[in-house]
């Protein structure tokens, strides 16, 4: 395989930025993306929310993280923090 293969993201990993984490064992992720309207052109941003499981507790608000698919864990999570990015910015 070459270098850049092996180095490339799965590719249903997801960065995102945690919102709440006031749950346990849970995170409230949002996952920005830029869509361009189909008939004005405009260039929009779509924001989703996803619910992620969060085992040791370690995301704050604010913090961007790296998410991967995972099996149901509840009704609606189903991905899965595996790890920080960078830290929020604090008050």
């Amino acid at each position: 395989m070459s270098d850049v293969m092996q180095n490339a993201r799965p590719m249903h990993e997801r960065e995102g930025r945690v919102v709440s984490n006031k749950m346990q064992k849970t995170v409230i992720v949002t996952l920005e993306r830029i869509v361009r309207h189909p008939v004005y052109k405009k260039v929009l941003r779509r924001v989703t929310r996803i619910k992620a499981h969060d085992e040791h507790g370690i995301c704050k608000v604010g913090d961007r993280v790296r998410m991967v698919p995972s099996r149901p864990l509840s009704k609606e999570k189903r991905w899965r923090v595996v790890g920080v990015l960078e830290n929020g910015k604090t008050k």
